[in-house]
């Protein structure tokens, strides 16, 4: 019953899911060092395989999603795919008539499906899977909402839910409200392409020059520094409107983006996101609270890029009138392989709703391995057993070290297995990481991994344990200055609250609380900026001496770059 999910859009990946199960997830990035990668997941799909010692012709059932007129365009074309790839990410000289690149790439990807859309894309991923030696397989076609929808249904773990999503853009909408009931999903309304709470978000993070589709948390941050404006004197927030589970614009998408345009010629960047932020968390509380109203539903759900926004989920959190919550912790499209698979399992297998504990999924690798990699480098290194509590001990001393074990995770998040980590206190660390590893804009906030029996002391209104950094939450005043490095200037913080999901992460928290009275940490991506996190042990190396870093814990080998 294993089937084989894939995406090659933005943040390529595959995984493979056995009934409600995932038992391997992965993204193109980690491999091609490209982050966000686009294009077919070569990469992700061997070592999805590999992982579980499968062949090509194990897999009986492959899935995918997403069949609209512009994902068909670059499928037909893939070099287009790589070419916007490379202007999206500014990695080349801006080119003539850039707007029209964009104003371009806006107009088609409202585009709905077109005939010979699905005849195009079956034609494309069997020419890709038959030269990777698959055979005998069916493909199963996925609505991307749907894809959404259910990856937050069935990792959810709620029998009943309200299930909503929220996305820049994909099969001509860019959001969608479902009733998850007696093993049902029905889709209850639809939000069009160009109301996209999230095209809007993407424009003003373009227009503030950053990187669409990467940089949108980064406006987020800013947003915090800026004067309140309020409500009444914000030009952005009568852009929408909320009716019931409708939503609105009042202007076209490239309209929209000239207004945005205008109204940055004299507003201050940090004021412009914070009066988009505001917009959001304005409108799309209303909405989650017109659906619970509405439908009669508490538990809700929800997935796509929009989702990735900690501080809007906390307004929902917090004042939509939910009982209990679950964002899918890889929310944007990056999540869709797993998506598509869950669907697909859904409807041929009747897969029920089964909670992720976890978002341990992706590939590991061998302790001969790792020596082997410490050999390449002519490093030396010491063996310990009690890895967790040594670095623990480090960490309250004041170092910062890259960690390094297991299996990597699977979405944006580190979460103890690929992170670099350090204490959460004083500022000192934060500007320290800041300039000689992250080399990061200023005003972005770091994010703690706690113990979570330490989470209603340090934070408040604290009513479900977040294990996947998806919410965001307010610290408790009196607890600030000890965890001045990983909240934002509001106070605010995106925490990892660990259960015994990761027994050698917990171990070393531990070590941290016996020593410091407080069971709470900095954690950070392993990575350089601008590049995924680590994958292998060769990229661990990589990135302690190219920022030369002083220590390094790979597995239960530690490193002290001399």
């Amino acid at each position: 019953m294993y089937v084989l999910g894939i995406w090659d859009g933005h943040d390529a990946g595959a995984c493979i899911v056995e009934k409600n199960r995932i038992e391997v997830a992965v993204n193109e990035e980690r491999f091609t060092k490209r982050k966000l990668d686009v294009g077919f997941p070569f990469n992700s799909i061997r070592v999805c395989l590999d992982f579980l010692d499968l062949k090509p012709s194990d897999i009986s059932i492959v899935s995918f999603t997403t069949t609209d007129f512009a994902k068909t365009l670059t499928r037909a074309f893939p070099s287009l795919k790589r070419k916007y790839y490379l202007f999206r990410r500014r990695k080349i000289p801006e080119p003539i008539f850039s707007e029209f690149r964009r104003h371009f790439k806006y107009r088609t990807t409202e585009i709905p499906e077109v005939p010979l859309s699905r005849r195009i894309s079956l034609w494309y991923f069997r020419r890709n899977l038959d030269r990777m030696g698959f055979k005998d397989y069916e493909i199963d076609i996925v609505d991307h909402h749907s894809a959404h929808a259910i990856s937050a249904v069935i990792c959810s773990g709620f029998k009943k839910s309200i299930a909503i999503t929220l996305d820049g853009v994909g099969d001509g909408l860019s959001g969608t409200i479902n009733i998850f009931e007696n093993d049902e999903l029905e889709r209850i309304s639809s939000i069009k392409a160009r109301d996209s709470f999230g095209i809007f978000f993407e424009q003003v993070t373009t227009l503030l020059g950053m990187r669409e589709l990467e940089d949108e948390g980064k406006v987020m941050a800013l947003s915090d520094f800026a004067f309140k404006v309020p409500d009444d004197e914000n030009k952005l927030l009568n852009f929408f409107e909320v009716d019931g589970l409708n939503v609105k614009c009042k202007y076209s998408t490239i309209g929209r983006y000239t207004i945005l345009k205008k109204l940055l010629w004299n507003t201050p960047r940090e004021q412009l996101a914070y009066m988009a932020q505001r917009t959001l968390e304005k409108h799309i509380c209303k909405l989650f609270r017109n659906a619970i109203s509405e439908l009669g539903i508490k538990n809700v759900c929800w997935s796509g890029g929009v989702a990735s926004n900690i501080k809007v989920n906390m307004k929902i959190r917090l004042n939509s009138g939910l009982r209990r919550w679950f964002v899918f912790p890889h929310m944007g499209d990056g999540g869709l392989a797993v998506g598509s698979a869950l669907y697909t399992s859904f409807k041929k297998f009747g897969t029920r709703p089964r909670k992720l504990k976890n978002a341990y999924l992706g590939n590991e690798f061998s302790e001969d391995k790792i020596i082997e990699s410490i050999n390449k480098y002519k490093l030396e290194y010491e063996y310990r057993e009690d890895i967790s509590e040594y670095v623990g001990e480090l960490l309250s001393k004041g170092n910062f070290v890259l960690w390094y074990q297991g299996r990597m995770e699977y979405g944006p998040r580190a979460l103890g297995n690929r992170s670099i980590i350090a204490p959460p206190s004083p500022v000192e660390i934060k500007d320290k990481l800041n300039l000689k590893i992250k080399r990061r804009s200023w005003f972005q906030p770091f994010c703690p991994s706690l113990l979570e029996e330490e989470s209603k002391k340090i934070f408040e209104n604290v009513d479900s344990y977040d294990r996947f950094m998806t919410m965001g939450y307010m610290s408790r005043e009196e607890m600030r200055e000890r965890i001045i490095s990983v909240i934002n200037v509001d106070g605010s913080a995106r925490p990892q609250m660990l259960g015994d999901e990761n027994p050698r992460f917990r171990r070393l928290l531990e070590e941290v609380k016996k020593n410091l009275g407080l069971g709470i940490i900095l954690n950070t991506s392993f990575n350089l900026h601008g590049f995924p996190i680590v994958n292998s042990p060769d990229d661990a190396i990589d990135v302690m001496l190219k920022t030369r870093a002083r220590y390094l814990a790979l597995g239960n080998f530690f490193i002290e770059n001399k």
